[in-house]
Formats: C-alpha cells, structure tokens, sequence
C-alpha cells in the first residue's frame, strides 16, 4: 500500500498526437456515442412503455443497458481528453473504469452466447419459441449474465489493485486497460498475467468458437428444413455473426497476445468499445419484428 500510494494518477497518451486528428476524432467519436446513448434508451424506453412485448424484451432491455453503459465508463473520459494535451486519470478512477469495463464485458460475452441461443430457438424451433424462452429461463439467463461478468471483473480488479506501482505511471493507451498497468507495477507480474489471459483471451477464444460452430448448425438446419430461401432468417444469421465477430476478434486480438504490441492496438480497442455498442441495438433488437412495431408505436 505504501508503495502503491506513490502513483496518485496515470498519465494517458491517448490515440494520437496530431492536434488536428484529435479535432476530428472528437467529431467523429462524439457523434458515434450519442448515436449509441440515443440508440439504447430508445430501446429501453420501448421496452418499459411497451407491454406487448414477449419475454426475450429481458435480453433486449440488458443488452442495451450493457452496451449505453460499457461505452459511457469509457467514451466520454476518451472524447474530452482529445481536447486536452495532457490526459491524466486518477488512480481510483483508472481501477473503476477497469472494474466497470470488464464487468460490463464479461456480461456481454454471456448475453451474446444467450442471444445466439434466443435466435436459434426462434429460427429453428419457431412453434416451441414461446415456450422454451418464457419468463422464468430469460430472467435465469440475465442473471447468469450478470454474476458471470461480476466474477470475472472482480477477479481481474482484484489481480490489478493490489499490485504495487511505484514510479512509472505513463501508459500508451486512451483508457485504464488491464494489460498496459501491467508493465507499469513494480513487481514480478508474469504469473498474474498468464491468469489474466486465461480468464479473458482463453474464455473469449472458446467461447467465440462455440458460437462459430452454433452459427454454422444453425444455416445447415435452415438448408435442411428448406428453408434457405428465407432471406429473413439468414440475414438474421449475418447480422448477429457480424456483431459477434466485431466484439470477439478485437476481444481475443487484445486479451490472448498481451505482450504483443501492434499499430492496430488502439483501432481495435475502439471497435470494441465504440463501434459493437453502437451497432448492437441495431443488429439484436431493431431487426425485430415486435420491437420495431412498439418502437413505431411509442
């Protein structure tokens, strides 16, 4: 602790430090995150003034507040240092935005594997749908969710917090991230970080390739039954597979080769963070013939 209490603040280098790149990604952030605020609350809003809706409007509600959320702990601290020349985050706030960003990660990883799940029943088993996805097994399957992405947080909260940092305190990133205050603890930290990869690369790479592999049995039921000429139901497949692999590939890119340092770091980082919020109310509930007739509705 006393150790630790020698770095009050971390210094951010940000994305860039092109004065005149930051002005324009400003713009262009900026408007990419009242996109997606304004995206999710419709969609929640929707959902709590609508009553004809079925029981996946649990899925719906949690996927757009994970997603208004996980961008809010990081956007806005990201869109108001591009107008500042030295970006500092103190040291409590870094280990918030570390515990808000990997709680709000780890549930998102469940919900898509839930999601998949609520698509494939809906497509393949139309007649069962309302049975197998009642109330009892949505509300079961948000709050596995939720303490999923609460024990995967803590534990990586807790492997950071309690490490020692002792003097360097400059990171080469636009946010508090897990592996980059790894090289600034002034401790040995090869265990901790070969635990921190399997508790996110390894359950990220598995978990992405369960999917790959549902997505796959899934257009061959379709081609099985006939019915691949249902434009509706594959582009439904696209549409989630697109989503998957935008959040999963930058996911595995950044959390399985930490020590590896690309140009493409930081791009990645804010398609994981910016890009898949934006684009998930688009893709998991806009597509959805009930959510767009109460959307109209309201």
């Amino acid at each position: 602790m006393e150790n630790r209490d020698n770095v009050t603040e971390f210094v951010l280098l940000g994305l860039t430090q092109n004065p005149e790149m930051q002005k324009v990604l400003f713009v262009l952030f900026l408007l990419i995150y009242i996109v997606t605020i304004m995206g999710n609350l419709l969609i929640m809003v929707t959902i709590v003034a609508s009553r004809s809706l079925g029981s996946s409007m649990y899925l719906f509600l949690a996927s757009s507040f994970i997603d208004t959320v996980y961008s809010t702990a990081i956007a806005p601290k990201m869109i108001t240092d591009l107008l500042h020349e030295k970006k500092t985050i103190s040291f409590q706030s870094c280990m918030t935005q570390v515990f808000i960003d990997h709680l709000f990660a780890g549930a998102e990883v469940i919900l898509l594997v839930v999601m998949a799940y609520d698509r494939h029943v809906a497509i393949c088993k139309t007649l069962c749908y309302l049975a197998i996805m009642n109330q009892q097994v949505c509300v079961l399957m948000w709050l596995v969710a939720w303490s999923g992405g609460f024990l995967h947080s803590l534990v990586q909260f807790l492997s950071i917090y309690q490490l020692p940092f002792c003097g360097p305190n400059v990171t080469d990133n636009f946010l508090c991230d897990m592996y980059p205050l790894l090289k600034l603890a002034c401790t040995y930290i090869h265990l901790i970080e070969h635990s921190m990869i399997g508790n996110g690369g390894a359950i990220c790479t598995v978990v992405f390739f369960i999917l790959l592999v549902s997505y796959g049995v899934r257009s061959h039921s379709l081609k099985t039954h006939g019915l691949e000429g249902n434009p509706k139901a594959f582009y439904t497949c696209a549409s989630h597979m697109m989503v998957v692999i935008l959040f999963f590939v930058p996911c595995i890119f950044l959390c399985a080769m930490p020590n590896a340092k690309f140009p493409i770091d930081k791009p990645m980082t804010v398609v994981l963070t910016l890009i898949t919020p934006m684009l998930n109310p688009l893709i998991y509930t806009l597509q959805n013939a009930e959510m767009k007739n109460a959307t109209r509705k309201l």
